[in-house]
Parts: C-alpha cells; structure tokens; sequence
C-alpha cells in the first residue's frame, strides 16, 4: 500500500522581498514562527489582511522564506467571500488570475494578479517516486479515510530532491472529507 501523510493548507501568502518592504519597511526579515513540511519552508510570525471587491479576511499568515514574486493561496469559500474568482492553478502558475489588495502595519500592495485555489497535490521525495513508480505531473487518485472517505481526482506529483512527502489540500477539501493534518491517505494509481 502507498500511504501518504495529508497537509490540510490554510490560507496563505508567499510575499516577494520588495513586497515585504512594503508592507513592513525597508529591510525588513520575516520571523520565523514554526517549521513546515516542506524541507526550508516555515509560517512566520507576520500576517497581513487580504482585500477584496466584497470583504477581507485579516491574519492571513505569511508563508518563508521570501519568493521571486507574490501568491495568495485561498480555498474556493474563501473566495467566493472576497468576491473573487481564482483557476485552480499549480502554486507558482499566477499569469491571468485575480489580484486583491495586502494590507500590512507599514504599507499595502495592489496586487495586478496573484490569487490561486492550489491544485492538490504530493510532494515526493525523488526516492519515495521511484520507488512507487511515480513520474513528476502525473496525476493521481488518492483516498483519503476520514469521517467521510472520498477518493481525490487529479492529484498531481510534485517530485523533487528537495520535497518530503506530504500531500497537500485545502481546507475546503480537508472538511469535505473530514481529514486534518497528520492523517494518512492511500495512493490508489
């Protein structure tokens, strides 16, 4: 059997080192909070406030180390609350989405675009894939057993010499199925 632990990801924003200037002042280092799953990633301490056309959502936490450019990661209700409407994209694939104001206690940013739902997906381990037989891209069904079992469609292999294995949903799909992080879902094909 191939078991994988599930990461059910909150809402989160990866912010560019021009960005957090912006948004904390000039020179500016984000503090560390506590470790991801992901091998050199971390929360930090600092969150923001996400701005939509209909609302904001404050204390959105601020996901380490600083990237090349901004990402706001949201689930589909959380959406649908800022009045916006993200694709399903792989993180890092922002070209044609949404932008949404960032508020924070030096500055706010007017992001042009930015905003995803993030496709589910696995990190593996360059070792875990091989021995599975696991390609990067390929796509997945994956069965998560918790208070209502249910079987994920396309979810997507992420295989790196840097990546531990976790799989990564929503909160909307952690509820539907009624999983929460450090369970362990079944890799079905």
């Amino acid at each position: 059997m191939k078991t994988v632990p599930v990461g059910v990801s909150a809402r989160h924003i990866h912010l560019s080192p021009a960005h957090i200037e912006i948004l904390f002042g000039q020179g500016y280092e984000l503090k560390h909070f506590k470790d991801l799953s992901q091998p050199g990633q971390f929360a930090a301490q600092e969150t923001v406030t996400i701005v939509g056309p209909k609302n904001k959502i404050e204390k959105v936490r601020i996901l380490g180390p600083a990237r090349p450019f901004t990402q706001i990661e949201v689930s589909r209700t959380d959406a649908f609350s800022l009045g916006v409407n993200p694709p399903v994209r792989e993180s890092g694939h922002i070209d044609q989405t949404p932008g949404l104001r960032v508020v924070g206690p030096a500055g706010e940013v007017d992001l042009e675009q930015g905003v995803i739902v993030a496709a589910r997906h696995i990190h593996f381990h360059t070792s875990d894939a091989e021995k599975w037989g696991i390609q990067d891209k390929q796509l997945l069904r994956v069965k998560v057993n918790g208070e209502r079992p249910l079987i994920f469609e396309d979810v997507i292999a992420r295989v790196s010499e840097q990546f531990a294995l976790d799989m990564h949903i929503d909160t909307d799909e952690g509820n539907a199925a009624g999983v929460k992080t450090g369970d362990m879902a079944e890799i079905l094909e």
